[in-house]
């Protein structure tokens, strides 16, 4: 009986004797299947294939971490030390001895909160070997793959997790996606840390939103401004998205400003001359 991983998009499978013969996150409209099919692999697996998590600190308080070589989506998962406080901000597949006892030293994990299901990898196997909750917004349930009493279904608008540290669901790319808003950050302008629920474009002083991003799948205009809405009260001035792009500075005019760019482009009140 092994927990099989998905090699596509690295989210982990409750233990069984032969793998799943499909992954669901990867069967739906907005995740793909390789062109090479469906293939798994294990924990086990990749900690005999050297891989290896790089922990850095991005700012005071906040510390990246990443996989290398580069595995499934490649995303970034931060750690936020709050006020007496530690949170796991998205997930990564790949865990090992080294990166439990570096990040016990910088105080561990005392949550862990998800943006949405591409990232939910191996949250399990983190939540146990830090014993600490998983919070999901509930409208995202039915994507979990791995059931643990450790995963808590947050409902409403907003989750305040720990002073400074509130859950927002934009929703958007899934119906549940949360943005983490940290008070502290940024020397106390604020943070908004946003996975891919707002994702930072290749010039990085604006940002993007998408239904599926593999896919190319556009969101409405009317979502994007009801996710633009949500956020505009929210005090940030710097905002990291899942793949370690910053807007460093001005991040909530930044994310008016592409909204109402996008909106105007999908309703083509907006063309580039």
């Amino acid at each position: 009986m092994k927990p099989y991983i998905c090699i596509t998009c690295g989210v982990q499978y409750p233990p069984t004797e032969h793998p799943p013969e499909i992954c669901t996150i990867c069967t739906e409209e907005r995740q793909y299947v390789s062109p090479q099919g469906q293939s798994w692999t294990t924990l086990q697996e990749m900690r005999n294939r050297n891989f290896k998590n790089t922990i850095q600190e991005d700012e005071p308080h906040l510390y990246s971490i990443h996989t290398e070589p580069a595995f499934a989506i490649s995303q970034t998962a931060y750690l936020v030390q709050g006020n007496h406080f530690n949170l796991l901000w998205d997930c990564l597949t790949y865990l090992d001895q080294e990166t439990i006892a570096y990040l016990k030293q910088l105080g561990g994990i005392d949550a862990i909160a998800l943006s949405h299901p591409h990232y939910y990898s191996t949250q399990v196997e983190w939540a146990e070997a830090f014993e600490a909750p998983i919070y999901i917004h509930e409208d995202d349930k039915e994507w979990v793959t791995r059931s643990s009493p450790l995963i808590k279904f947050w409902s409403g608008e907003t989750l305040e997790l720990s002073e400074g540290l509130t859950l927002y669901r934009l929703g958007g790319h899934y119906k549940g996606g949360a943005v983490v808003h940290w008070s502290q950050g940024n020397g106390g302008k604020g943070v908004l840390l946003t996975g891919d629920i707002i994702q930072v474009a290749a010039d990085r002083n604006w940002v993007s939103f998408m239904y599926s991003y593999p896919n190319l799948i556009p969101l409405p205009a009317s979502t994007v401004e009801r996710m633009a809405s949500i956020a505009e009260p929210i005090p940030f001035n710097r905002l990291y998205n899942a793949f370690h792009r910053v807007v460093a500075e001005n991040a909530s005019q930044s994310v008016q400003r592409s909204a109402k760019r996008y909106s105007k482009a999908l309703k083509g009140e907006w063309f580039s001359t």
